[in-house]
């Protein structure tokens, strides 16, 4: 270990989408960033790159966040490069769609391994090495709260995050480490946009009052908070950025 920083951050699936949103942010609120990937590299060398060419000091780290090993690996790895581990911002997560009488219990189990097993990993790793005054921040959906058909297994995965949040608060009781999730809603990511057509995208834009899809920026501007200072008494609450979406 060289160097060590004042603060750092690990966030899952920055290589894309919100993660890259939320590390973008997080390396100007002055944190050291780890970008992990699960599998192409490429996009998340691009992410440390553009965060280094602003002044940032990041990494990018391979890990499944299904595999137990992988995420122990990802925070020793992280210790090793920066020294401390002070925010752990879990957003990796994947969201096909299927109908419930599809019995694809292949897919089904897919997700939970990847959405809700590896909320478990990751928060079991954070609970070990975040010292007082660390923050850990799970992403859930404002879809849960549609209930809308062909989303059966994410919001399945999903509630069962924003359950293991609450009870991760309760087991960090007097150790000053806030757990929490922001659940968005519908955002323009490749994730979200994935399998729909324009008009399916022009409905979701509707059903806010604001009228509008949500922005990365938006939602990475939630995450700043929590992180923050500002965000230090908001603690096992699931903070639901969606322009009322739901």
């Amino acid at each position: 270990m060289t160097n060590p920083v004042t603060k750092s951050v690990i966030i899952t699936g920055a290589s894309g989408g919100l993660g890259s949103a939320v590390a973008r942010r997080l390396a100007r609120d002055g944190f050291a960033v780890v970008v992990n990937y699960a599998g192409k590299p490429a996009p998340a060398q691009e992410v440390v790159a553009e965060l280094k060419a602003a002044g940032g000091r990041a990494i990018a780290v391979q890990a499944d966040v299904a595999k137990a090993a992988d995420v122990e690996s990802l925070f020793k790895q992280t210790l090793q490069a920066f020294g401390r581990i002070d925010v752990v911002v879990h957003c990796a997560g994947i969201m096909p769609m299927l109908p419930i009488s599809g019995a694809d219990v292949e897919t089904f189990d897919k997700v939970v391994a990847t959405n809700l097993r590896g909320t478990f990993l990751v928060l079991g790793q954070a609970a070990q090495h975040l010292p007082a005054g660390g923050r850990i921040i799970a992403f859930s959906t404002s879809v849960i709260a549609k209930a809308l058909p062909n989303y059966g297994p994410y919001i399945a995965s999903k509630a069962g995050v924003e359950g293991l949040v609450h009870v991760l608060a309760n087991e960090l009781r007097g150790r000053n480490i806030t757990v929490n999730a922001v659940a968005p809603g519908p955002v323009p990511t490749g994730l979200f946009l994935k399998g729909k057509t324009e008009a399916q995208i022009n409905e979701f834009r509707k059903l806010p009052p604001l009228e509008r899809l949500g922005q990365p920026e938006d939602i990475a501007g939630v995450v700043s908070f929590l992180a923050g200072a500002d965000g230090g008494w908001v603690n096992a609450q699931v903070l639901r950025a969606n322009g009322g979406f739901a």
